[in-house]
């Protein structure tokens, strides 16, 4: 009876908190369409707004990763950058590993105070994501079809719009363009030995021509490359469900700061510059495996209350609506009203569930295998 009573509990909980981001996303996302009449009268005003409100959102999901699940994430860097984070444009390269990578990059930006501001290069299809994938559209975000004669003036003319951004912003990038698996490093590797670049052992081949169009039109605007590698501790394989589980983690990234001078503008020797640091970055993930640390002093940011107070301010603004209704619908004695409430309510787990699904390994974009039947063509 304690296991059944426990499941039950925490299926409440996952409706509960489901309940909250959905319902107060959907709020937010309304509000941002509002505020596209400012775009033509104020756009400053209207891209200070948007940050604020798509703050709002996100930080519920770090919410979950910092507080419900209690994960705690130390990061390893040099103390002299480490008080120019957060105070600064930067371009932040991530490994793309695990199913919560954007999470934890999300809390990277939330301890430094730019998770309202942060972009990323996203595909195309997340752009009709509800919720999230609305909210970035807000921001600005670029999308791209990962078809780079197609996505090339369309990831430049979003990118130079970016040149006069009234906040500090970190822009993410995931340079191998998908998510780690043995096939797709193993279609990888078959692409690097045809053309002769190094193997990587913990890694995909970068793509360069995104990153070195992101440098050409960020330059001077950017102060700064961080290259950012993520592992988990005792060989934690975390996933998003694991996290709404309320399970704890143990997150360790390592940032080096690169001043953006030091990137060469060419796309050819920018191309091979990032060829090289994936090179450095192996050597890195190599290293943790072996001694379980990385190479610079270890820092544990502090955690910030904003995300749990915003939490807090949506589940008091809609949980007692909703349990206000649920004592009527039951009062009512209605067996129509409670099968609709139990459909809804079946229809938001569904959901949420495929919001999940977006985020897991299994199920993430063929990207590196359309290359390798290209490449076979």
């Amino acid at each position: 009876m304690d296991i059944v009573g426990f499941l039950k509990s925490q299926f409440i909980c996952h409706l509960l908190i489901c309940y909250i981001f959905i319902v107060s996303g959907l709020i937010i996302n309304f509000i941002q369409l509002f505020t596209l009449i400012l775009w033509p009268i104020n756009k400053q005003l209207f891209r200070r707004i948007n940050c604020r409100l798509a703050y709002c959102i996100s930080s519920q999901m770090v919410m979950l990763l910092e507080w419900w699940s209690g994960t705690d994430c130390t990061l390893y860097t040099d103390p002299e950058s480490y008080h120019k984070y957060g105070k600064e444009n930067a371009i932040v390269i991530l490994n793309h590993n695990f199913e919560i990578d954007f999470l934890c990059g999300w809390n990277f930006c939330e301890r430094f105070g730019v998770l309202g501001s942060s972009k990323v290069l996203a595909k195309k299809e997340l752009s009709y994501m509800p919720i999230i994938g609305w909210m970035w559209y807000f921001l600005e975000i670029v999308f791209c079809k990962r078809k780079w004669e197609e996505d090339r003036k369309t990831v430049v003319r979003k990118l130079l719009n970016l040149r006069d951004y009234p906040e500090n912003f970190w822009f993410l990038i995931h340079c191998e363009g998908t998510r780690f698996t043995e096939q797709k490093h193993q279609i990888s590797m078959q692409v690097a030995e045809a053309k002769g670049l190094p193997k990587l052992k913990y890694h995909l081949l970068p793509r360069t021509k995104g990153f070195a169009v992101t440098v050409q039109c960020l330059r001077n605007v950017v102060s700064a490359v961080y290259d950012s590698t993520l592992n988990f501790r005792n060989n934690e394989n975390p996933t998003l469900l694991g996290v709404l589980n309320g399970k704890k983690y143990h997150a360790d990234l390592y940032v080096r700061r690169i001043p953006l001078e030091d990137v060469p503008e060419d796309e050819q020797e920018c191309s091979t510059w990032l060829h090289k640091l994936y090179q450095e970055k192996d050597a890195f993930q190599e290293e943790y495996y072996r001694t379980g640390t990385y190479p610079a002093v270890p820092i544990i940011p502090p955690r910030r209350p904003w995300t749990l107070l915003n939490w807090l301010f949506w589940a008091l603004l809609l949980l007692y609506p909703l349990f206000k209704l649920l004592i009527n619908m039951i009062n009512s004695g209605s067996s129509l009203t409670l099968a609709t409430f139990a459909f809804v309510i079946i229809i938001a787990s569904v959901g949420v569930r495929w919001m999940i699904g977006v985020t897991e390994i299994n199920k993430g974009s063929t990207y590196g295998n359309n290359d390798n039947k290209q490449k076979q063509k």
